[in-house]
Order: C-alpha cells, then sequence, then structure tokens
C-alpha cells in the first residue's frame, strides 16, 4: 500500500474491498507523521492511541457487513484552535498549552460522526495571527517542498500536513487568507467558505466577522467530500444561515462552457511575481479552451482591503482576547503579583507571544475614545464598499480568477522583523473575507526554484459547488 497516491475515494474503496485494513493505513500515516514531524514540525500533538482506537472500530465495522460512509477511516489533521474533546487544544500559544477543551467543535463532531481517524492537531500562527506559522509558540512549521521555506500561515501545519503525505485532508481556518496562503505556498487545494457556510462554534475566535472554516486535501474531488460533511446550519452558531448545501461531489463534472470568469486587472498589477503571473494566466487559457468566457474587471477597491482588515481584525481580536485571564482555564502566571490588576498583566505579559501583543495593542487603540469614528468605523464604511465592489462584479460574471498569493514562499525569517512586508502577502486573500465570499486555492504551477504556485477561485456567496466543479475540470486538465 503506497500512501502517497491515497485519495479519499481510493481509501473507501481499499476499506470496503479489504485490500487493507484500517488499523494497518492508519499506522502507516501515523509512522510517516512521526517521521515528517521531526524535519517539519507540522503537528503539535500527535493522537497516536485515538487514531487507533477508531480505526479498530471502523475495521470491526467492516468485518460485521455494516456500511461505512465515504469518510470512515479516512486519517485527517485538525488546526490546534479547533476544539478537540479530550485532546490538548493550544491554539499555538503559551496561555492555553495546558488547555484540554471538555467538547468537540460542531465540525469536529460531524467528522466523528462519520468515523474520522485523527492524526493529530497541526501547528499554526498564536491564535492564527500570521502568515508564516513563525508566531507559534512550538516553533515554525517547514515548507515540504523546501524546508528552508515558510509553509505559510495561520494554518501552515494543516497545508503541510497534506502536502507531506502525513494525512489526506485536514481542517484550517481562514479569517484573510490562512487557508489559501499556505495551500498556496505547499501545494494543495484549500477553500475558504462563505462567511457562515460552515460552523464556527467552538473554535477559538480570532475575528469574529471575519473567521471562515474550511479543509485542506490533494485535489478537489476530496474538498467536496469534506464539504458534504461539515457545510450547513448550527443552532450553535447564529452566523450560519438556513441555506440548503448541495451535494458538492454530484456537481463536480458540469460542463464550464459559457462560463463567464472575471480578470481582475488590480490582482495582476506590480508587486505580482512573473512566475506566478505566468502560471495563473496560463491556467486561465486552459480555461477558455474549454469553452469559459473570459473578460477583464476591475476591482479598484482592494487596495484599501487590508488596510481595512488591520483595523477591523485587531479590533476584534482585542475583544475576543479579553477572555484570557487565566484564572477559568489556561497556564497560571508565574508571579502571581499582589492584586488581580498584577495577575491580569503578569499572566498575559507571559501567556501572549509578541505578534499577538502588537494586535491588541492597535485593536484596542482603534476601539478607544477619540478614535473609534476615526478609524474603525471609517474603516467599517469602506468595508460596504467592498462588498458592494464585489456584489457588482459578479452580476457580470460568474466568477473570478486571480493569484492566490503575490509570490511563492519565502524564506524563514525573511519577514519577520518587517511586520508589513508580511501583512502585505495577504493582500489579495483578504478582500474575500471582508467581503464574506468563498474562494478556492487551486495549485497550478511550479517555479523555477521547485516552490508551488496557486490561483484563486473566486465566486459570490454560498457557491462553493461551482468553484469545486471549475477547480476539478482545472485539475483534469
Amino acid at each position: 500500500m503506497d500512501i502517497k497516491d491515497l485519495t479519499i475515494d481510493k481509501v473507501h474503496d481499499g476499506l470496503v474491498g479489504k485490500k487493507f485494513s484500517c488499523l494497518e493505513l492508519t499506522n502507516s500515516f501515523l509512522e510517516k507523521a512521526k517521521n515528517e514531524n521531526e524535519k517539519l514540525n507540522i503537528y503539535i500533538t500527535i493522537t497516536d492511541k485515538e487514531a487507533l482506537k477508531q480505526a479498530k472500530i471502523v475495521d470491526d465495522k467492516i468485518s460485521t457487513g455494516e456500511e461505512i460512509s465515504v469518510l470512515d477511516g479516512v486519517p485527517c489533521a485538525i488546526k490546534d484552535l479547533i476544539n478537540t474533546k479530550g485532546v490538548l487544544s493550544t491554539s499555538a500559544s503559551k496561555i492555553l498549552s495546558n488547555f484540554v477543551p471538555p467538547y468537540d467543535a460542531t465540525v469536529v463532531k460531524k467528522l466523528r460522526d462519520l468515523g474520522m481517524v485523527m492524526i493529530g492537531k497541526t501547528n499554526l500562527d498564536e491564535f492564527a495571527c500570521g502568515g508564516s506559522t513563525e508566531y507559534s509558540y512550538f516553533g515554525p512549521t517547514r515548507n515540504p517542498y523546501n524546508p528552508d521555506y515558510t509553509a505559510g500561515g495561520s494554518s501552515g501545519g494543516s497545508a503541510a500536513a497534506v502536502a507531506a503525505g502525513t494525512c489526506l485532508y485536514s481542517l484550517g481556518t481562514d479569517t484573510g487568507g490562512s487557508i489559501r496562503e499556505p495551500a498556496s505556498f505547499c501545494g494543495v487545494a484549500g477553500l475558504k467558505v462563505t462567511y457562515g457556510r460552515v460552523s464556527r462554534s467552538g473554535i477559538t475566535a480570532l475575528a469574529s466577522s471575519l473567521d471562515t472554516v474550511g479543509p485542506f486535501a490533494k485535489n478537489v474531488r476530496d474538498i467536496a467530500h469534506i464539504m458534504n460533511a461539515i457545510a450547513g446550519r448550527d443552532v450553535n452558531d447564529s452566523t450560519t444561515p438556513d441555506v440548503s448545501v448541495p451535494n458538492y461531489v454530484k456537481n463536480l463534472d458540469n460542463d464550464i462552457k459559457n462560463l463567464k470568469i472575471g480578470v481582475p486587472k488590480e490582482y495582476f498589477d506590480e508587486g505580482i511575481d512573473s512566475e506566478v503571473k505566468a502560471s495563473v494566466e496560463a491556467a486561465i487559457k486552459k480555461l477558455e479552451g474549454q469553452g469559459a468566457r473570459i473578460e477583464t474587471v476591475s476591482l479598484p477597491m482592494t487596495k484599501y482591503a487590508i488596510a481595512v482588515y488591520y483595523i477591523v481584525m485587531p479590533a476584534e481580536l482585542s475583544a475576543n482576547l479579553a477572555r484570557y485571564d487565566s484564572i477559568r482555564f489556561g497556564l497560571k502566571p508565574e508571579n502571581a503579583g499582589e492584586s488581580l490588576e498584577d495577575y491580569y498583566f503578569n499572566s498575559r505579559g507571559e501567556g501572549f507571544g509578541d505578534e499577538i501583543k502588537r494586535r491588541i495593542m492597535i485593536g484596542t487603540y482603534v476601539l478607544s475614545a477619540g478614535y473609534y469614528d476615526a478609524y474603525y468605523k471609517k474603516a467599517q464604511k469602506v468595508r460596504t464598499k467592498i462588498i458592494e465592489e464585489f456584489n457588482n462584479v459578479f452580476k457580470k460574471v460568474d466568477v473570478l480568477i486571480g493569484p492566490t498569493v503575490p509570490g511563492p514562499a519565502f524564506k524563514l525569517g525573511e519577514k519577520l522583523n518587517d511586520p508589513l512586508q508580511m501583512y502585505l502577502v495577504d493582500s489579495l486573500t483578504v478582500p474575500m473575507n471582508i467581503a464574506g465570499v468563498p474562494a478556492l486555492n487551486v495549485p497550478c504551477g511550479m517555479t523555477s526554484s521547485g516552490l508551488p504556485i496557486g490561483m484563486q477561485i473566486i465566486g459570490p456567496q454560498f457557491s462553493e459547488d461551482k468553484l469545486l466543479n471549475i477547480g476539478n475540470i482545472y485539475e483534469k486538465l
């Protein structure tokens, strides 16, 4: 059994056909995960006992002739800010380094009900704040294509877990590009869903009006399988609307003839790496060859998205992280101090990393008296303009296609001392979070130095099935 060639469908067929047992499969992936983790630092926790226990349950089902779901026994990985009952969920922060949640996030519960085998909890930037997984308390994750380079962030561990072959799919979160950017850097498929398409219940909040949960996988078909499992309304998350969930797998092979693809000229401007630009343009040409109609469009508000994001996101982060007082849960400070105020200062001073502190200070500042109108309120007005711009462009075209990131993966340490340069890596992914629309990263080439290139397919709200359809057609080409 060569695990590198497996997909979700192949695993299902192999288990049902008794070509291998779920225990054999799980042991192979656990061994791979341990070996790769030593080199790449993908996992914060590898969950051997839990994985093997679930694998035995799947084998018992098969031996008794019980029908199994397509995700039964499929090895996966979960980003470490998604609650897993009884398993460490640290958010890659010192302050939560001993936190074991008493319940599962909704997405985890849904996958458990379908028999998932969890290989482990993946590394990330602390509280999902970062674009390189270098802001993790547990050290950076390295790129499987070249360990001197970043795997991206904040879901770098989840992307690297799939790219390195340690699992077949993983879950991450995307607040400003944290699924699509690492998916692009690591050469895997990754979907940022419509805001509210997938429940956020049980996920550590970064920015509550921007956060989304979504999958990584080797290919688009596997992404569709996972979306069938996790999408939909959740009574525990009031931001999940009662919008019907299509069968994402069923729509994968639809004809794209006469599909209108918009190419935003601003996404190909100065600052885009020449190899990235050429690869994405070649991918668009291939889709045109399948009968899609290409039209150049303009999204002039794009240039303001980063400014809006770095006001709205830190403001919401500062409010969300106010709950971390190290009293109800979390690591206690070494020095408690003499007053409750001392205790708060010391617990957060010791427990939060530099990037978290930076964002809390920015967020608190823009929400403070005298500055709220000048910054936060103005940012929300511009956000409304960006939403309107996307709504208008989707009246003319069905989807948009452009580069996911301006360039390929960068070297570890290259941008650590320049936060602004790190923030600008998200310049092409942030607008979709601001507008709440879905976007799919699909690998579309390699640089001359052997690093993956990704393109993103962007659609109107709740058009994930259309994006997956186009991504699947492109993969087949």
